[in-house]
């Protein structure tokens, strides 16, 4: 007769513990790794923006006819110069904002030696409509930083300072001289 030995303590809690552990588990796979905790607690996620960002007004600088310096005075430094197509600086702008449709615009500048040729850019907004488009609260009206003529009118004049008494000319000596007179 074959003698059958009765389960341990520690195995029997093996035998229950491994499925019991495996079906917990395989609940969590299902959740989206960017539900945060539970959907309570959420991740931060950053603000991604890469390359030069044109606006309309500062491609509207940029006539045929510009050397390179002037362009790049103008624009910035390209994000893209290719070393085989030397005639060709490439300006290109990406904003990748969680919750938000990507925003991606391309400039394509071409040269004729030295001498600006043509300029291939899309429909690309204004400077305001940049500024509204990359604002992370869209209710908030851009400020205004100018004063209009009559506010500037209505400010109290400037304080009159009274300007210090004229100090003496040239440099003043406190050491005895090197030499002896």
């Amino acid at each position: 007769m074959i003698a059958m030995s009765r389960p341990s303590f520690s195995r029997l809690a093996f035998l229950i513990a491994a499925p019991l552990a495996a079906l917990v588990l395989s609940g969590c796979a299902t959740r989206k790794s960017t539900d945060g905790l539970f959907g309570l607690i959420t991740p931060y996620r950053i603000d991604i923006v890469q390359g030069n960002a044109l606006t309309r007004e500062q491609v509207a600088l940029v006539k045929p006819g510009m050397t390179r310096l002037q362009v790049r005075d103008a624009l910035g430094t390209p994000l893209l110069v290719d070393l085989f197509h030397g005639d060709r600086w490439d300006y290109v702008f990406t904003l990748r904002r969680p919750g938000a449709e990507l925003q991606r615009r391309s400039v394509v500048v071409l040269f004729e030696g030295e001498t600006l040729k043509s300029i291939d850019a899309p429909e690309l907004p204004s400077e305001r409509e940049f500024v509204a488009s990359i604002s992370s609260r869209p209710d908030v009206q851009p400020r205004v930083l100018e004063l209009t003529e009559e506010q500037r009118k209505a400010l109290p004049p400037p304080p009159k300072r009274e300007l210090p008494a004229a100090e003496p000319m040239g440099p003043v000596r406190l050491y005895p001289p090197l030499e002896a007179s």
